[in-house]
């Protein structure tokens, strides 16, 4: 099992109440996975699917980037503000 850290913000983090979850994943899974699961649980956040990019380690990564136990993930929405 790979055990991850998920640091949430803004929509992600209203949903759930929290900054930060704690989950598992089996090995060969990839960052992709970690938004499927949160949307699967609140799907009233689908709309940021395709908006919403990926952080591993603080590095900007694809979705497609496995996961490997002990990282710290990032769901990182859009930003707007002045």
């Amino acid at each position: 099992m790979v055990n991850i850290r998920v640091k949430l913000f803004a929509a992600y983090q209203e949903a759930y109440g929290v900054s930060e979850l704690k989950l598992s994943f089996t090995q060969g899974t990839p960052v992709q996975a970690v938004l499927d699961y949160i949307l699967r649980e609140h799907p009233e956040l689908e709309s940021w699917r395709n908006l919403t990019r990926f952080g591993v380690n603080l590095q900007f990564v694809e979705p497609d980037i496995l996961l490997c136990d002990g990282d710290e993930v990032v769901l990182i929405p859009p930003v707007s503000g002045g």
